[in-house]
């Protein structure tokens, strides 16, 4: 099995196949009132994916202290502890996979983790692991969406927040809402560290008719959701809500085996964005 990343500025260019799997999902699109009845369902959704999943779905995130370097940019002299807030931490398979190598690099002392999620069952499982420690880390449940989460972390006073396939999940009408709360979390020069499902990924164009409920937002079998984003209009959404951006780019990867015919071609798109 080979894979092979590289970042580019430029969208996936589509095949006549692909178009043609495009128009095919219009053919029959989520009905205004079953796309109402999915948001308000949202939480109930991904509560029965963990309940189905438990912790076996989501490969743990080994990747995410070479994507951003930041999470390893921890000065050892000063004692001061920096806020790290994950976004979407799902049953914790970032927040333990970064707390394990910086354990091992003697700098698990220099954040305190905040680690929120709109399922509740996920938060459970977060707070199960072996790991979990009140001492450096704190897991609840919240809407990011919403204020909700003023409860438990005070406005400027994050200094690094992860969002990592979150805000796909959330519908677009709220995107910019999400964004600017994350704003008003963060400390001046904090960063969002984002990485996401980006346009024409393989996921999107192996939807059907009758799963698409807006451009580029679509219903999973199990009524989850998914957004596919174009990265200019991220970082419209971030200098918005009044971030800088300090990188934005695609990333493609292609996972290939020959011997198999295994040819996945994934796009994400992954961008830092600094509080001004």
């Amino acid at each position: 099995m080979e894979m092979n990343d590289f970042c580019t500025n430029e969208e996936r260019t589509l095949t006549s196949e692909d178009k043609e799997k495009l128009l095919n999902q219009n053919k029959r699109l989520v009905s205004d009132f079953q796309a109402r009845k999915l948001e308000a369902e949202a939480q109930k959704h991904w509560d029965l994916f963990y309940k189905r999943n438990e912790t076996r779905f989501f490969k743990d995130r080994h990747w995410t202290t070479r994507e951003f370097e930041e999470l390893l940019a921890v000065d050892n002299e000063t004692p001061d502890i920096q806020n790290l807030l994950e976004v979407g931490c799902g049953v914790g398979n970032f927040v333990y996979p970064l707390i394990e190598e910086l354990d091992v690099l003697h700098q698990c002392n220099k954040f305190f983790y905040y680690a929120c999620d709109f399922s509740p069952r996920a938060v459970q499982f977060v707070r199960n692991h072996p790991l979990y420690d009140t001492k450096r880390m704190l897991a609840f449940q919240c809407d990011i969406t919403t204020e909700d989460i003023e409860q438990h972390i005070a406005p400027g006073s994050i200094d690094i927040i992860t969002m990592i396939f979150v805000l796909s999940a959330i519908t677009p009408e709220k995107f910019l809402m999400v964004i600017k709360n994350l704003h008003k979390l963060l400390k001046i020069n904090g960063v969002v560290l984002f990485r996401d499902y980006g346009l024409y990924d393989m996921a999107q164009l192996r939807f059907k008719s009758g799963h698409k409920i807006i451009d580029n937002f679509y219903m999973r079998q199990d009524g989850t959701r998914s957004y596919y984003f174009e990265k200019n209009e991220l970082a419209k959404l971030f200098l918005a809500s009044g971030f800088e951006i300090l990188s934005n780019t695609y990333i493609h990867r292609r996972t290939l085996n020959v011997k198999e015919g295994i040819d996945v071609p994934r796009i994400y798109v992954q961008g830092k964005f600094r509080k001004l």
